[in-house]
């Protein structure tokens, strides 16, 4: 794998997995190519050493193992977490509006999103639906309209020419999507999801939609710009990159310990669900890998988790935003976040096993640390580490426009993250 290779194959990554739905798909395929088994919770598993495995939650959070030669409880196991929700407009579940023969969709904020960034940009629409066959039986599928269909127009300056200097959004009033021109009122929106529906599943007779949960997104694919090719800008770099290079440092990695990767959903909205961090898939998994209760609880003691969550990378024109002596630079590695009031998990002893593992691998590492004055973010790491007892470090490639609907990173921090995780893995922890 070469740096110009994961920067690649990161992007088309990125443009594939547009829901949390897509995502996870996208990743069981990946891990089926490189020889992971998928395990069902409902079923009683049977592992066995070096075997590769990979289980899914509501088809949106995905928990990916390889059971090492070493039994859990001597060195403990590596987990990497991340997550596969990013901010977002959701479609509201009786959605169409009218107004002088224009179709709009309305739609519910997801995540702390920047409003402003949704206007003006060609949307489609993605995500999953449930519906009723022919014979009356239930079913769910992907749905991806893959072309843009929608716009959340802005209103000219001529009409709104205080825009620049407030630029106050009303959430209610001012995202509905226009989707269509039509002549009467009559189109209703599950109508036109059962013919997406068909064309994708021609082979299916969908007689009747019954709910979805479907999002917006950004119809510009993924791209690398700079005069140098050196950045990367896209929708989702929050948190899908992380998504990314923890499942490729899975697939590589060489290690005699059991290492893990974690996905969950519902990180921007609080983590509160059954596929969520502070839910009990990660919990009971590592239970059924550790056999019992006992093993799992020794196991915690030794393990590791890395909480890999996109980091405030230093703006060039909002210097003054950041402490003045934590300022990541963008393509000079990943970043320990570190908060005393413990909105990230970091402690002395886990950030400088860290720093260990990027020396080993030749990776730069930053820090970074919220001004005083301001509020901090959060991940699943407090969440995680609160409900497993492990000892936890929370990381992060630099970033620009968090949240916004396209968000731009370094090309080689990409690189730089895969290597330090798989080295990670590879690396065993004594204290």
């Amino acid at each position: 794998m070469t740096k110009k290779q994961i920067s690649t194959q990161c992007i088309e990554f990125l443009f594939r997995a547009k829901t949390p739905f897509h995502a996870v798909a996208t990743m069981v395929a990946e891990l089926k190519n490189a020889g992971f088994y998928e395990l069902q919770e409902a079923d009683a598993w049977k592992l066995k050493n070096n075997g590769k495995y990979f289980v899914t939650r509501g088809d949106s959070s995905l928990i990916a193992f390889s059971i090492g030669k070493q039994k859990a409880t001597e060195p403990g196991i590596h987990l990497v977490g991340a997550h596969t929700d990013s901010p977002c407009l959701k479609v509201k579940d009786q959605p169409e509006k009218f107004s002088h023969g224009y179709l709009t969709l309305a739609v519910e904020p997801y995540g702390g999103i920047i409003l402003s960034t949704w206007f003006d940009r060609d949307l489609s629409l993605a995500g999953k639906a449930a519906y009723l066959d022919k014979d009356g039986n239930l079913f769910s599928a992907l749905v991806d309209f893959e072309q843009a269909i929608g716009v959340v127009p802005n209103l000219a300056i001529h009409l709104n020419p205080k825009v620049n200097d407030s630029g106050i959004i009303n959430k209610q009033t001012d995202l509905p999507v226009l989707v269509d021109q039509v002549s009467d009122k009559k189109s209703r929106f599950r109508d036109l999801l059962k013919k997406q529906l068909q064309k994708q599943y021609p082979k299916q007779t969908i007689k009747e939609v019954l709910d979805f949960e479907l999002s917006f997104y950004d119809c510009q694919k993924p791209a690398k710009v700079g005069l140098q090719q050196q950045f990367i800008c896209g929708q989702r770099l929050d948190n899908l990159l992380s998504c990314f290079a923890g499942m490729k440092a899975l697939i590589d990695h060489n290690s005699s310990k059991t290492c893990l990767l974690v996905c969950n959903d519902h990180e921007e909205v609080g983590s509160s669900s059954t596929t969520g961090a502070a839910g009990t898939f990660l919990s009971s998994v590592l239970e059924r890998i550790c056999g019992s209760r006992e093993t799992y609880n020794r196991a915690m003691s030794r393990s590791l988790l890395v909480s890999v969550d996109n980091a405030h990378g230093i703006h060039p024109n909002y210097q003054t935003k950041h402490d003045e002596n934590h300022r990541p630079i963008l393509n000079q590695g990943p970043v320990i976040k570190i908060n005393a009031n413990q909105r990230y998990a970091t402690n002395s002893s886990t950030s400088s096993f860290f720093k260990m593992v990027c020396q080993s691998a030749k990776v730069p590492v930053q820090s970074y640390i919220n001004r005083s004055d301001m509020g901090c973010g959060t991940t699943i790491g407090p969440i995680t580490s609160t409900t497993l007892g492990v000892d936890t470090l929370d990381i992060g490639v630099p970033t620009f426009a968090m949240h916004s609907i396209r968000e731009t990173c370094g090309a080689d921090d990409i690189w730089y993250l895969y290597k330090a995780l798989k080295t990670m893995f590879e690396t065993n922890r004594n204290c």
